[in-house]
């Protein structure tokens, strides 16, 4: 019998059997991959969590988006991301004649001229994988068939607890995008919203998406869409400012949509506080700021009295690499390419791509305020354990004995001078706490936040954010969450 799979009239299920119509049954799914062959009869039912996908030589797609969601699927189930290696088209009509779609692992990074000036290279994560799936146009039918095959990955997996972090599979669909909006529209915050869907799926390993692609959605979807009205008032406003005082600049970063997407600008004190006092500066992010969502970022450090000063501010439409890139550019031509000596941010990923690109000259240091927070989140519960199974006066002595592990971690951040010291500090802490990965990824970044490692670093005694949060916090006590931008 030959398999085929086709929708049922309400549009809720998906039916299967032969093809005279005999034996069909109609099974509730939320997505549906469809495959139909002619020599390998087969189909995938594929329910958003756990399909069951096997690539095979001579497996036919009716188009490359087709064989790309194939692959993309079956990376996900089997632990490993997923790339597009090449499109070969025809020049004549443009239509793709064959392409290769391979592991993220394939191939070796290319050597940068620039190597040998970086302080904290990125991991290497290429092994020369050949796992890879080739495809080419059949000329008789018109569709796409597997003519290469390669599945044997020489590295390893991702565990099925944690695949559905991996980039190619956090995806919302539609009916999830609408569950998001309506937790909004009814005045749930995003953090709630993505737990309660956590808890409607069966546990986050099911929903797909991280709290911050939940947050950038909102963006996306709903904040983005600013009025014109405030749009031009805003461009009014900017105009006023510069007629007062030529010095005065902005600078707005539109998307694809031709909307305005982010949206810095500098006074002319800011302009005079950076070209004397723009040595260290703090970087820092807030939400809640404008009804609209954005985020609200400010460039601060302090004066010759150590007084809060700003050197720039930005309206930020997501926290992509894409933003932060725009965002440091823009703020180094405002101040003509002066690049402070020591910059402080947050540990986002996206933000520190973009700084090592942008601010190439410039010293990047981590917050040791949200280091320590993370610390007390992934470490303390080892002194939780300890604590559970002794007296209090036992407790009481104990710590009189022997610091804590936070500690400990903390006299590696802000005590030891010494590199060896610190060394054998951080191997006394891998010795008490039960997890490693943490430890491991803060570790892999020392030179960021251990003192030892920050002898020759002008940093005028700043160690972390702290400058932008506290003026962060005083913006949010007078702008409240359904102001207006302008």
């Amino acid at each position: 019998m030959e398999m085929v799979i086709d929708r049922n009239k309400n549009g809720n299920g998906k039916k299967y059997g032969n093809e005279n119509g005999n034996g069909f049954a109609v099974i509730p799914i939320v997505s549906v991959f469809t495959v139909f062959s002619r020599k390998l009869p087969f189909l995938i039912i594929w329910d958003g969590f756990s399909p069951s996908l096997l690539p095979q030589v001579g497996m036919e797609f009716s188009s490359t988006d087709e064989a790309w969601m194939f692959w993309n699927s079956y990376g996900g189930q089997k632990g490993f991301e997923v790339r597009k290696r090449y499109t070969n088209k025809r020049k004549s009509d443009g239509k793709v004649r064959s392409c290769r779609y391979v592991c993220a692992n394939e191939g070796h990074r290319k050597e940068d001229k620039r190597d040998h000036l970086t302080k904290c290279p990125t991991a290497e994560t290429r092994t020369d994988c050949q796992v890879r799936m080739g495809v080419v146009l059949d000329l008789e039918k018109g569709n796409y068939k597997v003519a290469d095959l390669v599945l044997e990955h020489n590295h390893i997996l991702q565990l099925p607890e944690t695949s559905h972090l991996m980039v190619s599979q956090r995806k919302i669909s539609e009916l999830q995008g609408f569950e998001i909006e309506t937790a909004d529209d009814a005045g749930i915050g995003p953090k709630a919203a993505h737990e309660l869907a956590s808890i409607q799926v069966g546990g986050s390993l099911n929903l797909r998406y991280t709290l911050r692609e939940h947050k950038n959605y909102l963006r996306g979807k709903r904040q983005r869409e600013m009025a014109y009205g405030q749009a031009g008032s805003m461009l009014m406003y900017f105009q006023d400012k510069i007629a007062e005082n030529p010095s005065f600049q902005y600078a707005l970063q539109m998307d694809q949509e031709e909307q305005i997407a982010n949206i810095f600008w500098v006074d002319a004190k800011m302009l005079t506080d950076y070209a004397y006092f723009g040595d260290v500066v703090s970087f820092d992010t807030t939400f809640g700021t404008n009804k609209e969502s954005r985020l609200f970022g400010v460039f601060v450090g302090f004066n010759q009295f150590r007084e809060t000063i700003v050197f720039g501010a930005v309206l930020m439409y997501d926290e992509t690499y894409e933003s932060f890139k725009w965002l440091f550019e823009t703020f180094l031509k405002a101040h003509n390419g002066k690049q402070p000596k020591t910059i402080y941010t947050d540990q986002d990923f996206a933000m520190g791509k973009a700084v090592k690109e942008v601010f190439s000259e410039v010293w990047h240091g981590l917050c040791t305020f949200h280091i320590m927070q993370n610390a007390a989140k992934h470490l303390a519960e080892v002194d939780n354990k300890e604590e559970s199974s002794t007296s209090p006066e036992q407790i009481v002595e104990d710590n009189e004995k022997e610091p804590s592990i936070l500690a400990d971690f903390s006299a590696c951040m802000f005590e030891y001078e010494d590199e060896e010291t610190f060394e054998q500090a951080f191997n006394t802490i891998r010795a008490k706490a039960s997890k490693q990965s943490w430890l491991d990824s803060i570790y892999r970044v020392k030179e960021k936040w251990a003192e030892c490692y920050m002898k020759d670093v002008f940093a005028l005694g700043m160690r972390s954010t702290q400058l932008s949060e506290s003026l962060n916090s005083e913006l949010k006590r007078h702008f409240k969450s359904d102001f207006d931008i302008i």
